[in-house]
């Protein structure tokens, strides 16, 4: 017989009452074309004929079920045919159809193409709202029913739904399937949400408490669905963080005047990574701290960290705050890291004993005023502590009993860092001798130091600086002036000169220059620390032109100096004099070596250098240490003895105002110029450092030795002690400056590669990210592009990347990838700025993997325009192209980073789809298992968005990365492309 159509041949079947199987024979027989039933809508067709009377055909039912079975109709369609019945008072029908997808539910799949796949996820979209339909209607009937006093019918239904709702949901499978759905259809998502609230009203007035708490359960699993990527286990099994200790250190060490959002975002991805409770994370910044102030050199640095403790940190707490999500409020949190804190008495007292004074209560008060405590838990506290400190050992002896706490004069100093600014915006040439007076003031003792502090912790150093250049460019112009207003002039000429030395040799030049001048003035002061200011690691030329200003002024000034018994001050240009006494003073040098001036004159001249303005002094050595380095060792001795002359202070009447305080300083300034030359000639010179403290990190490398014996004996040290103190992060700098990047990043690799204990190699991953931190871009850029990639694609260095080594070096290389690129797209701190920079082509010129592939990694890393226009158009891709996100997201290719992880990824990808297998193999596991570990749940834009779409069919295949939840972390689910490659993957698990 001729059949005409699908009805026809399901009615002819039915008539003759074929068997299951039968059917299935003729209907192979009627349509030859292969397996096209989907194209032909059986499913629908067979449901449709099953349905027509009050209760199902059990021929035809019997006929789909064998289709199911033998997989002629994919689940989509079955999903799809029985979501479009929407009779539910006919309880036959609906319990038949409950019964079939009790067959399949809660293990679908499907090994079709990507479109197939996406059609499963909408299908089961489709399936759970009719189901949800479903159980409404069932509940609303059951209510009547109740009411009419029938009760048992509706009861029996709506436990079915129930059931197969939960049956549904409870698969991972199954919700990671509604999840690329939900993307991809937010309106029938909508639809869900609306009746799960209908749902929820009917099911609230049930009397079975049974069913009320299933409805719930599932209720539950449905709202998890959008965020189920965002929920992350608690894996605590330690109290103690070195990576916060040593970024915490690492900042308050070396970065005081660094902003304090970079290290907000900095710390926030250290929890993130590391998985630390907020109270843990808390605990460990006040940890160390404390191990700051206690381990601090005096004077300065520990000034620099009471600042840190008392004025910063507080403001990165409410920072952070902004960023803590979850179900504690940040307050209770905070609270809860103070009670862990105060039962660490012993490091407590420590730091009492060393501030004099109580640190707890002065933290406490201050984090109460930002708003981080309550009163209550505050007061609490404080109790707590005082009553601790009653059996502290006696912690004021009787010379220290006068001297005031480092912690109170910085939280008062705070303020009046504030009103001296102020000050200082009033017009200068109104009463200069007002602002003489308040400069005064913050001359004597360590007042200036406490609030340059003050004012590095909060932010405000750079206007500081601003107000300074201003206050000195103003006293370079002069007009009609009495002999007390041109020595008020020469004061504050000197003070802003010395103070403007004094903060770019303690807080980096950088400081005074960020800001530069948008007006096209260039101001004295500025021009001469960029040109004529020696400092660490800046070579100056004393024959450069800069040295050698207008001849006819040097002449002058020379007889000024050399006969005259003093300056005159009034009509002086002061800035013009600290131009031209480079050229004197080599004119004068000269005339000495030459003997044709005696060590007398040379005395009464530099004398008369520094007997009005130590700035003069602070300008002739600045000159004088750039001739020496160019002088050979028996040459020195006439430089470095005018040096000596230059440094005392003078002994005479009639000195100005303020001369000791400024000489104080001068002598700091002049012993930081001087002492790399000095150290080079084993030189001593005695600096009058009254009052000022001695550098504390200078000569820190042992001398003689190999660097790369000091850094690794530096780094088993800090292993072994589990933490990085403050003078090893001085040494690891030193070396970083010394070695580069690359031979600095590669030895501490080879010594992580050694280690063979598995808490011995976490605990270096942990200090090998916070020593990174020193320059955590670079370092990237080396470990990811050079390192890794050398030491995955040579077979004889395989071996090095065992476990636990490998999975070691696998998670620091994911840590360091995370933080640069989070934070590439800001600006360096101030600490990187001053290195130099590698030589950003080492990275455009990166390898291809092999020869069979260059033309795959140079289409990834293309950087040209037009590349990037038709790589961002996916449609009509096969989907084996080996296409990431970030290309069809146009991601800048020529960004170093983006390049270098680009490069990586697709190692990664050919080394998981090659045929050899081995050590390399499961560090590109461990490297993905990390990636996912850390990933920020809900962020776009990860490192994960440059890895080929096709490492992820790759990727399922090894055991430990085939599930749902993986596949969603890795792929962008916020591309079309993206979500197909995760149905596919997902729907073949």
């Amino acid at each position: 017989m001729k059949v005409v159509n699908l009805k026809q041949a399901i009615l002819q079947a039915w008539k003759e009452r074929w068997s299951d199987y039968q059917w299935a024979i003729n209907m192979k027989k009627f349509f030859p074309k292969g397996a096209t039933w989907d194209i032909l809508n059986l499913a629908e067709a067979l449901l449709e004929q099953a349905m027509i009377g009050p209760s199902p055909n059990p021929l035809i039912l019997s006929y789909l079920k064998y289709a199911i079975s033998s997989q002629m109709v994919s689940y989509s369609s079955v999903l799809t045919a029985i979501s479009k019945f929407d009779d539910f008072s006919r309880d036959l029908c609906v319990q038949a159809l409950l019964d079939i997808m009790d067959m399949f539910c809660d293990r679908l799949s499907c090994h079709g193409k990507a479109e197939e796949c996406i059609g499963l996820c909408r299908a089961l979209l489709s399936a759970l709202h009719w189901l949800l339909r479903c159980t409404a209607a069932s509940a609303e009937r059951l209510r009547e029913g109740l009411e009419a006093g029938t009760p048992a019918a509706g009861e029996k239904q709506l436990a079915m739904c129930l059931q197969r709702l939960e049956k549904t949901l409870s698969s991972t499978k199954n919700r990671a399937l509604l999840h690329i759905a939900k993307l991809e259809e937010a309106s029938s998502w909508t639809a869900i949400e609306h009746c799960l609230l209908k749902l929820g009203e009917i099911l609230a007035n049930l009397s079975s408490p049974q069913l009320r708490s299933q409805a719930e359960q599932c209720g539950t699993l449905i709202r998890s669905i959008p965020t189920m990527l965002s929920v992350h286990s608690e894996r605590l099994h330690k109290t103690g963080f070195p990576t916060v200790h040593a970024v915490v250190l690492l900042e308050g060490t070396v970065n005081l005047t660094g902003e304090t959002q970079p290290l907000v975002e900095q710390l926030v991805m250290v929890q993130r990574m590391q998985h630390i409770p907020t109270p843990l994370f808390v605990l460990e910044i006040w940890k160390a701290c404390f191990v700051g102030l206690i381990e601090s050199p005096e004077g300065t640095g520990e000034l620099k960290w009471t600042a840190f403790t008392f004025l910063k940190i507080p403001q990165v707490l409410v920072k952070l705050k902004k960023y803590s999500h979850g179900d504690k409020d940040f307050t209770e949190d905070v609270s809860s890291a103070f009670e862990f804190l105060l039962k660490l008495t012993p490091l407590l007292d420590k730091a009492d004993q060393r501030c004099n004074c109580d640190c707890t209560n002065f933290l406490l008060q201050e984090c109460s005023k930002q708003g981080l405590l309550s009163e209550a838990s505050t007061n609490n506290l404080m109790a707590k502590r005082k009553a601790d400190r009653e059996h502290a050992p006696q912690l004021k002896s009787d010379e220290n009993a006068n001297i005031q706490p480092n912690p109170g004069l910085i939280l008062r100093a705070e303020p009046t860092v504030t009103n001296i600014l102020k000050t200082m915006d009033a017009d200068h040439s109104k009463s200069p001798e007002g602002l003489l007076g308040v400069l005064g003031h913050m001359l004597s003792g360590k007042s200036l130091d406490l609030l340059l502090a003050a004012a590095a912790a909060t932010g405000k150093l750079k206007s500081f600086a601003r107000k300074f250049i201003n206050l000195n460019e103003f006293t370079t112009h002069r007009s009609e002036e009495s002999t007390k207003a041109a020595s008020v002039r020469a004061l504050l000429f000197d003070i802003s000169f010395l103070m403007l030395c004094h903060v770019a040799q303690t807080y980096g030049s950088e400081v005074i220059l960020s800001e530069s001048n948008t007006g096209g003035e260039v101001f004295f002061f500025e021009t001469w620390m960029q040109t004529c200011m020696p400092e660490e690691g800046k070579i100056l030329n004393p024959d450069h032109p800069c040295f050698r200003p207008d001849s006819t002024k040097v002449e002058s000034l020379v007889a000024l100096l050399n006969n005259s018994s003093e300056i005159k001050l009034v009509q002086m240009k002061w800035h013009e004099a600290c131009l031209n006494i480079s050229a004197a003073i080599l004119e004068i040098l000269n005339a000495w070596e030459n003997g044709v001036l005696a060590f007398e004159s040379i005395q009464k001249i530099t004398d008369n250098i520094k007997g009005k303005v130590c700035s003069l002094a602070v300008c002739a050595v600045a000159w004088l240490v750039a001739h020496v380095r160019m002088l050979g060792l028996d040459e020195r001795e006439k430089s470095l003895q005018m040096i000596r002359q230059l440094a005392g202070p003078l002994y005479s009447e009639n000195t100005l105002q303020f001369y000791n305080e400024r000489v104080v300083i001068m002598s700091s300034i002049l012993e930081h110029m001087c002492a790399d030359v000095l150290q080079q000639t084993a030189t001593q010179i005695k600096f009058p450092s009254t009052g000022m403290d001695t550098m504390p990190y200078w000569n820190l490398l042992p001398p003689k030795r190999p660097i790369k014996e000091v850094l690794t004996d530096i780094f088993a040290k800090v292993l072994e002690k589990g933490w990085v103190d403050s003078r090893s992060i001085h040494i690891f700098d030193t070396l970083l400056h010394m070695g580069g990047v690359y031979w600095f990043c590669n030895n501490l690799i080879k010594e992580l590669l050694k280690e063979t204990r598995k808490e011995h190699t976490l605990r270096a991953v942990e200090l090998l990210y916070s020593i990174f931190c020193l320059d955590m871009q670079q370092v990237t850029l080396v470990l990811l592009g050079h390192i890794l990639p050398g030491l995955l694609t040579d077979s004889s260095k395989w071996q090095s990347l065992m476990d636990p080594p490998g999975t070691a070096l696998a998670k620091l290389a994911v840590w360091c990838a995370l933080s640069s690129y989070s934070s590439h797209k800001g600006q360096a701190s101030s600490r990187q700025k001053k290195r130099q920079r590698e030589d950003i082509e080492d990275y455009i010129s990166l390898f291809p993997l092999d020869d069979m592939q260059p033309s795959k990694l140079m289409r990834l890393l293309s950087s040209n325009e037009e590349d990037a226009n038709i790589l961002s158009s996916p449609t009509d891709r096969s989907m084996s192209s080996n296409l990431s996100a970030s290309q069809l997201h146009t991601v800048n290719m020529r960004d170093p980073l983006n390049r270098v992880l680009a490069n990586l990824f697709l190692l990664i990808s050919s080394i998981l789809g090659s045929r050899t297998a081995g050590p390399h193999t499961q560090f590109a596991q461990w490297f993905m298992e990390g990636c996912v570990d850390c990933l920020e749940q809900g962020g776009r834009g990860s490192i994960l968005q440059f890895m080929p779409f096709t490492t992820v069919s790759e990727l399922v295949k090894v055991s430990a990365m085939s599930s749902p939840k993986v596949v969603l972390a890795i792929t962008d689910l916020s591309l079309p492309l993206g979500r197909q490659v995760a149905a596919k993957a997902i729907a073949a698990l």
